[in-house]
C-alpha cells in the first residue's frame, strides 16, 4: 500500500462561482466571519501586548528584524513567541492531517474546537491576570492567541479559499484592484475579494473600541464567534469532502 493510499488527503473545496460571487455560500460566510475575528486578535495583540501579531506572520517577520535592530521601542522577544506557536499550531494540524484520515469537515471542526478552547483560555487570562506586555502573562497571552491562529490557518487553507486566506490580504487586494470592471477585469470573484479585506479591518475597528474597556473583551468576543462559525460549519451542507 502507498503512502498516498495509507494517508488519504481531503480535497479541497472551492466555492461554485455563482455563490462566491453572492457571499451566500456558507463556506464563504464562515471564512468571511473566521477573517473578522483574525481583526479582533491582530489589533488586540499588537496594541496590548506591545506590538506584535498573532495570525499576520510576515508582520512578525517585519517587527522581528526591527526588535532585533533595536529599532525604536520595538521587542524581538513577542514576535519569536508568537511566530514559535504559530508554527507548532500550524505543524500539528498537518501531522494530524497526515497521520489520522478523517472527513475533512470533521478536521475543521475538531481544530475549530481546540480554537475555542485556546481563544477561551486566553480570555480567562486576561480576565482574571493583569497581563503586561513583555511579561511572563503577555508571553503566555500571544502563545495561545498564536497557537490558535496557526492551526486555524493550516486547516482553512485545506478548503481552497484562496480569496480569504484571513490574515495576509495584500495578494487579495491586488486581485481585486485587477479585476475591477474599469481596470478590463471580469473576475467574479470580487464581491469575496473585498468581503474579505472589509471583514479584517472591520474586526480590527470593532477590537480596537473593545480594548479601550478591556483586553479579555476582544479576545473573549473571538472565541465566541469562533464557537457560533464551528456550530455553523457542522451543520452547514456541503458538496463534497
Amino acid at each position: 500500500m502507498t503512502e498516498s493510499a495509507a494517508f488519504p488527503k481531503a480535497t479541497p473545496v472551492e466555492p461554485p462561482q455563482a455563490a462566491a460571487a453572492s457571499l451566500q455560500h456558507p463556506l464563504v460566510r464562515a471564512l468571511l466571519a473566521l477573517t473578522f475575528t483574525t481583526g479582533l486578535l491582530d489589533i488586540t495583540s499588537y496594541v496590548g501586548l506591545g506590538h506584535v501579531f498573532t495570525a499576520n506572520q510576515t508582520g512578525n517577520l517585519v517587527l522581528l528584524a526591527g526588535g532585533i535592530a533595536r529599532s525604536g521601542d520595538l521587542q524581538s522577544a513577542g514576535p519569536i513567541v508568537s511566530l514559535g506557536a504559530f508554527v507548532v499550531g500550524a505543524a500539528a494540524v498537518g501531522l494530524v492531517t497526515r497521520l489520522i484520515a478523517q472527513r475533512q469537515s470533521t478536521l475543521v471542526v475538531r481544530v475549530l474546537t481546540a480554537e475555542i478552547v485556546l481563544l477561551g483560555t486566553a480570555a480567562v487570562l486576561a480576565g482574571v491576570v493583569d497581563v503586561t506586555p513583555g511579561a511572563a502573562s503577555g508571553y503566555i497571552e500571544i502563545l495561545l492567541l498564536a497557537l490558535a491562529m496557526g492551526m486555524r490557518t493550516a486547516v482553512i487553507g485545506r478548503l481552497g479559499g484562496a480569496d480569504v486566506t484571513l490574515s495576509m490580504l495584500t495578494g487579495t487586494l491586488a486581485d481585486l484592484a485587477a479585476s475591477l470592471p474599469f481596470t478590463g477585469g471580469s473576475d467574479n470573484r470580487s464581491v469575496r475579494r473585498a468581503g474579505a479585506a472589509s471583514s479584517l479591518f472591520l474586526g480590527a475597528l470593532v477590537g480596537a473600541l473593545m480594548l479601550k474597556a478591556s483586553l479579555w473583551l476582544p479576545v473573549a468576543a473571538a472565541a465566541v464567534l469562533a464557537l457560533f462559525i464551528c456550530v455553523f460549519y457542522a451543520r452547514a451542507p456541503r458538496q463534497s469532502e
